[in-house]
């Protein structure tokens, strides 16, 4: 039986990078990740914080020259209701930084992160799948597929929605599910998108264009299920119509590129993170609608906080209790990301008059004071930084008065 003492379950962006950052922090790891089974065409929107993050393992200069910037961020209410929110723009550069974020086709980074897990002398890859996770008092013993047996001090579950991690480890979930499925497909366009990111806000949800480097632009597209079918159904050139219609031509003729994918829109939260030697990060501990390019940003704070809590000290023994002191760590950022995405897309889809009330308002706030603006496009990067710099907005405010 071999022994480390990290073992990370899963084969996603967020299981390898995980793995990698642990075993850069000096711990001996094995990573079970089978390899996939498909192309992945969709694409993510790093945030500063975690583009930081991603320098700091070298993995950032493989990825940024296939990466667009979001310099500008502009929410359009794209609905026919009586009661619309005015345009609001977020603009980087009023918090002095050159982009919220970088956009980037996700086979990119996992390119980068197959060469760069390869060559790291404190990573053991096994390619079969982990059939059976058994908890102990000093460790936790995984078989694999192949009948591979493997002791570890402390495991990761990266391994998605169905998580076998999660279940050994005896962690409830809670799920719920929206009359939603997202379409999510890239795109060519005539008119330059200058680092600029539009979401329109629909009756069925948000219609999010992000740029990627060039004359192309990613897109996640939110409409009820019978509606993606039909669009599924269309030809290339009526999808790239319909696309161009809905973007109100702003970027002029669009062409719509192969690889349209669908996905019916649900969300989950553990109703723990973490417990004895396991740790939960990605899917298996939450997942949710891709609105406001949270999912792989989240992931990345998971794995902030585990190399923070096991990869100070090689030598020192992994505690017993790590993955309950991990669950107190991520707590309270993890439910506040899944519940203000959750009230964002129930907003959009009701036709309650007070909601919409609700809604409008608030944007038009942001819209109108730059101080509230500026906060939140803070925190958005990075939780904690819009609310640190509050007293020397207050500050500020004061100062103009």
């Amino acid at each position: 039986m071999e022994k480390f003492e990290i073992a990370v379950v899963g084969g996603g962006l967020a299981g390898f990078i995980a793995a990698l950052a642990l075993a850069r922090a000096g711990r001996s790891v094995a990573l079970i990740a089978p390899d996939p089974e498909k192309s992945d065409f969709r694409t993510t929107a790093l945030m500063d914080q975690s583009v930081r993050f991603m320098e700091r393992l070298g993995l950032w200069e493989r990825v940024s020259p296939d990466a667009a910037g979001l310099a500008t961020m502009q929410i359009i209410d794209g609905t026919e209701r009586l009661i619309r929110a005015p345009i609001a723009k977020f603009r980087s550069s009023d918090i002095g930084i050159p982009a919220f974020g970088y956009n980037f086709v996700n086979a990119t980074l996992l390119a980068a992160l197959a060469d760069a897990v390869a060559a790291e002398p404190n990573i053991t890859r096994f390619t079969s799948a982990a059939e059976t996770v058994s908890p102990q008092t000093d460790a936790v013993r995984l078989t694999l597929g192949d009948g591979k047996e493997i002791e570890a001090a402390f495991v990761v579950g990266a391994d998605g929605r169905r998580s076998k991690v999660r279940d050994a480890a005896g962690i409830t979930i809670r799920t719920w599910a929206y009359p939603q499925t997202a379409l999510v497909l890239n795109f060519a366009h005539t008119i330059p998108h200058e680092n600029t990111s539009t979401e329109f806000h629909t009756e069925t949800g948000p219609f999010t264009q992000v740029p990627l480097p060039g004359d192309r632009s990613s897109l996640v597209w939110v409409v009820r299920p019978e509606q993606a079918e039909a669009l599924l159904a269309l030809s290339p050139d009526a999808l790239s119509t319909r696309v161009e219609a809905r973007m109100q031509s702003m970027l002029g003729k669009v062409t719509v590129e192969p690889g349209v994918q669908a996905w019916p829109l649900s969300s989950l939260v553990a109703n723990h993170f973490g417990k004895g030697r396991i740790a939960l990060i990605g899917e298996a501990a939450h997942a949710f609608p891709p609105i406001g390019a949270q999912g792989l940003n989240l992931s990345l704070r998971d794995i902030i906080a585990l190399v923070d809590l096991l990869g100070t000290v090689p030598e020192r023994s992994i505690p017993g209790d790590a993955g309950d002191r991990f669950d107190r760590r991520r707590r309270a950022d993890v439910w506040s990301r899944t519940y203000s995405v959750d009230l964002l897309n129930r907003s959009l889809l009701s036709a309650f008059l007070p909601v919409q009330m609700v809604r409008a308002a608030g944007l038009h706030l942001l819209s109108a004071v730059s101080p509230l603006r500026n906060m939140l496009m803070r925190e958005g990067v990075e939780p904690g930084r819009g609310f640190r710099a509050l007293p020397s907005i207050l500050k500020d405010v004061v100062l103009r008065r």
